[in-house]
């Protein structure tokens, strides 16, 4: 099963085949991460903190 690579939590199969490029297995940054976000084909740091509810 694929983790982050940021927070090391299990993302599916399905979250990393559309939000990693084609060879690369593991995602840089998940759902559960509070503190990264994806912006375009970057990850930044997150200006506010985001509600995981």
């Amino acid at each position: 099963m694929p983790k982050c690579q940021n927070c090391g939590g299990f993302v599916t199969d399905a979250y990393a085949r559309v939000f990693t490029p084609r060879g690369v297995d593991n995602p840089r940054v998940c759902p559960q991460c509070t503190d990264k976000i994806r912006d375009g084909a970057e990850v930044r740091q997150a200006r506010s903190p985001r509600n995981n509810s």
